[in-house]
């Protein structure tokens, strides 16, 4: 079984269901998951989820991403990117220091209004399916959170490049939209490359085509090390995304965690009571015929006015 965590370099042209389908036939297995929705024409890093790992989709899908977007100015599409229709273009005429001045205006705390062509379902249907049918419905102002725009740099008279760190759920080209309507000229955004997902960097990301060509692999590695061992190499254990204390409890212990049993927090070797709500790694303590392993995450909760961990996600990982 494969369990742990790949980061994938998305290329353009596939989907982030792609990367699953395409994770799932090389690794031989069904449980798989990413960690945050790229469209087909944007690029970057994308962490999956293996095995046991896809328990923690819902935490990792929770980080802040960093973007590095090219705004186009003077053209506004329907799909507020580059590959949609056109359907207004003015002629530009703003300077550095007003692009500046504008996009800064959108870091912090924001309202945005999710494009029709976006993945986000409004009741059922997916609002791409519904923009697709020529339809547009009401969409709701969804908050999200810029933390900061920088290395603006003009590429052309017309293209602005700029780095996002933000919030999951915010849509860069609604950004490169709404800061065209706010310049007075338009705009659409014209590339997108996601350079950080939570902890995971663009610099340490394996290119998807690394991942498809075996024989090439195989042909290129001194080593002679075999594409399958290549990709189990590829994998992060799943215990190292979570920042938070280790305990490691008996194996007699362990074996009540792996039912889903709460444990009185002496029996884990603390030496004071731990405050309610914080979180632990529980690890099972290796033998002699058994390596160390993790269980899961437990979090410290009040019963009967005594604190226990209480299981929160478990993983049984040996």
């Amino acid at each position: 079984m494969h369990d742990g965590i790949i980061n994938i370099y998305k290329e353009k042209g596939f989907t982030s269901f792609d990367v699953v389908a395409i994770l799932r036939r090389k690794f031989g297995t069904r449980k798989v998951g990413h960690t945050g929705t790229l469209d087909p024409e944007a690029e970057g890093v994308l962490p999956v989820c293996l095995g046991k790992a896809t328990k923690a989709v819902e935490y990792l899908v929770e980080k802040d991403k960093t973007y590095r977007a090219t705004m186009v100015l003077g053209t506004v599409t329907d799909t507020q990117d580059h590959t949609g229709r056109i359907l207004r273009e003015s002629p530009v005429a703003v300077e550095p220091a007003q692009v500046e001045q504008v996009l800064g205006e959108f870091v912090g705390n924001i309202l945005q209004v999710p494009p029709m062509y976006s993945a986000l379902k409004v009741q059922g249907q997916k609002l791409c399916d519904l923009a697709r049918k020529g339809r547009e419905v009401e969409r709701k102002p969804r908050e999200t959170t810029i933390h900061s725009i920088s290395d603006i740099h003009w590429d052309s008279p017309r293209e602005v490049s700029f780095t996002v760190d933000c919030s999951k759920g915010t849509y860069i080209r609604t950004l490169c939209h709404d800061a065209g309507e706010r310049l007075g000229c338009g705009a659409h955004m014209g590339a997108l490359v996601r350079t950080r997902s939570g902890d995971w960097k663009i610099q340490d990301s394996i290119p998807l085509s690394a991942i498809l060509d075996k024989e090439a692999w195989e042909e290129q590695n001194p080593e002679g090390v075999s594409h399958a061992a290549y990709l189990d190499s590829l994998l992060t254990p799943v215990d190292r995304v979570f920042p938070m204390e280790s305990l490691h409890v008996e194996d007699i212990h362990a074996k009540q965690l792996m039912n889903g049993n709460a444990l009185a927090w002496e029996i884990c070797g603390l030496s004071t009571a731990p405050e309610e709500g914080v979180r632990f790694k529980i690890y099972k303590k290796s033998t002699g015929l058994e390596k160390e392993a993790f269980i899961g995450i437990y979090k410290v909760v009040l019963r009967d006015g005594h604190r226990i961990l209480k299981p929160e996600k478990l993983f049984f990982l040996g």
